[in-house]
C-alpha cells in the first residue's frame, strides 16, 4: 500500500504530531508499506536538506510563519497542486491519503485526494476551539475566517453537516465530511469531536512511541540521586501553562531537581521568573534536545509533570513516559484517563496552589519509597509502543479502502 500523509508542518520540525508522523512512517515501512509525507518545506536556520532523511518527504513551496522559522505555511491552491502532482509522477500510485493536519495540510490533502480519486483517512490532532481561544479574544472571527478559507480552497461542503457543530467545530465538521474514516489520537478527544457534531463516528488511533528508541533508553541503568528529579517537556507557550508550573514550584518549596526541556515564546519570561523566585538551584533549562535525549531525560526522572489543561488532543509525553516506566503528575484528568496506568498523581483543579500541593505530595511519596518502587510496570508500558499502535492505524486504512 502507498499512503500519502499530508500534514501542516514538516516532520523534522518540533512537535508531538511531527514525532508521531515520523514513527508511523517508520513502522509502516517496516511492515512493507510505502509512506510519502507531504508538508511545507522547513526554513529552520542551519537545516541541511542534503543531509536529512528526505527519501519519503515531499517538500511543498512554503513561507515561514514564526520568528525562529521553525514553522511554515503552504497555500492550498493551483500552484501547490501542480508542485505535488509533479513530485508524485515519479512515485508508485497512491492508494490512500492520510491527512494529519487541520489547517492548510487538511485543505491540501483534500484537494490531492480529489485529484487522485482515492479515499481519505483524517486524523484530527488539534483542539482548534480551545487552542484558538487560548491565544486570542477574537476566536469567533478566527473561526469564521477558517470556514471562509476552507470554502475558497474546496468549495461548498460535501454532504450534510451536523447542526450541533458551531464555530471551530463547524470548520472541522466541514473538512471531516470529505473523509471515509475520521480518527483522533485519544478517547477523550474522539468523544469531544462526536459530541460537537464533527463526525458521527471517530476511531481512536493513539500515537505510539518508538520501539527501538524506548528499548535503548530503557537499557541504560537509572542513576541513583540524592533527591527526586522531575522533568517537563514541551513548547513554552501559554496553553502549556509553563509559567503556572514555575509559580507552583516556587510555592511548593519542594526539595527536588526540575528540568525543563523545550523552548518557545515564553522562554525569556520563564528564565526571569525562575530568577525572581530564587529557584535557580533547583530548576534547570536544558532547552530543546534530540528525541533520544528527551526520552533519556524521562527515563531517568522520577516523574514527568504534565501541565496543560483542556488543550491536548492526546498529550504524547505521558504516553512516552509510561513506556519508559516513568509515572506522571497530571493536571489534565482526561489525559490521565487515557494513559490509565499507575502510579500517578492528579492535580485537583487548575490553580497554582493545587499544583503546588500535588508536587509536594508526589515528591514526598518518591522520597519515602524504595528506589525504583514507584515505576510503571513493564507489562503496562509495552502497550504504548508504536508497533502496537500501527496495527490499529492499518485497520483504519483497510476500513477506508473498503468504504471506497
Amino acid at each position: 500500500m502507498h499512503v500519502l500523509v499530508v500534514t501542516d508542518q514538516h516532520p523534522d520540525s518540533l512537535g508531538g504530531v511531527q514525532v508521531a508522523i515520523r514513527l508511523q512512517r517508520q513502522e509502516l515501512e517496516r511492515l512493507g508499506h510505502r509512506v510519502t509525507v507531504v508538508a511545507p518545506a522547513l526554513h529552520r536556520p542551519g537545516y541541511a536538506v542534503a543531509t536529512a532523511d528526505h527519501g519519503g518527504y515531499l517538500n511543498l513551496p512554503s513561507r515561514p510563519i514564526t520568528a525562529d522559522r521553525e514553522y511554515g505555511v503552504s497555500w492550498p491552491g493551483a500552484r501547490t497542486d501542480r508542485a505535488l502532482a509533479a513530485a508524485l509522477k515519479s512515485l508508485p500510485p497512491v492508494d490512500l491519503v492520510h491527512i494529519q493536519g487541520d489547517f492548510w495540510g487538511a485543505l491540501i490533502g483534500i484537494r490531492a485526494a480529489r485529484g487522485l480519486r482515492v479515499p481519505i483517512v483524517h486524523t484530527m490532532h488539534n483542539h482548534v476551539d480551545a487552542g484558538t481561544r487560548a491565544v486570542t479574544p477574537f476566536a469567533p472571527v478566527a473561526f469564521a475566517g477558517l470556514r471562509a478559507w476552507r470554502q475558497l480552497a474546496l468549495g461548498r461542503p460535501r454532504g450534510s453537516v451536523d447542526p450541533r457543530s458551531r464555530g471551530a467545530w463547524r470548520y472541522l465538521a466541514e473538512i471531516a465530511g470529505e473523509a471515509a474514516v475520521v480518527t483522533a489520537p485519544s478517547q477523550h478527544f474522539a468523544a469531544e469531536l462526536m459530541s460537537h457534531g464533527v463526525a458521527a463516528e471517530v476511531l481512536v488511533t493513539p500515537g505510539g512511541v518508538d520501539d527501538a528508541a524506548i528499548a535503548l533508553a530503557r537499557a541504560v541503568p537509572r542513576v541513583p540521586r540524592s533527591r527526586p528529579q522531575l522533568v517537563w517537556l514541551g513548547r513554552m507557550s501559554q496553553e502549556k501553562r509553563i509559567l503556572e508550573f514555575i509559580e507552583a514550584i516556587g510555592h511548593s518549596g519542594i526539595d527536588a531537581d526540575v528540568a525543563l526541556h523545550g523552548a518557545g515564546l515564553l522562554l525569556p519570561r520563564v528564565r526571569d521568573r525562575i530568577a525572581q523566585l530564587g529557584i535557580g538551584d533547583r530548576v534547570t533549562i536544558p532547552g530543546p534536545v534530540p528525541y533520544a535525549e528527551a526520552l533519556g531525560a524521562m527515563r531517568h526522572a522520577d516523574a514527568l509533570v504534565q501541565t496543560s489543561m483542556g488543550f491536548e488532543t492526546q498529550g504524547l509525553t505521558p504516553f512516552e513516559a509510561a513506556a519508559l516506566g516513568t509515572p506522571t503528575i497530571y493536571c489534565d484528568a482526561e489525559i490521565a484517563d487515557d494513559v490509565a496506568v499507575t502510579p500517578e498523581w492528579r492535580v485537583r483543579d487548575g490553580s497554582v496552589a493545587a499544583l503546588a500541593e500535588t508536587l509536594r505530595v508526589a515528591v514526598q511519596d518518591i522520597t519515602a519509597a524504595e528506589p525504583g518502587a514507584l515505576r510503571v510496570p513493564d507489562q503496562a508500558a509495552a502497550g504504548f509502543l508504536q508497533s502496537a499502535q500501527s496495527r490499529v492505524m492499518l485497520q483504519a486504512y483497510e476500513r477506508a479502502l473498503r468504504a471506497a
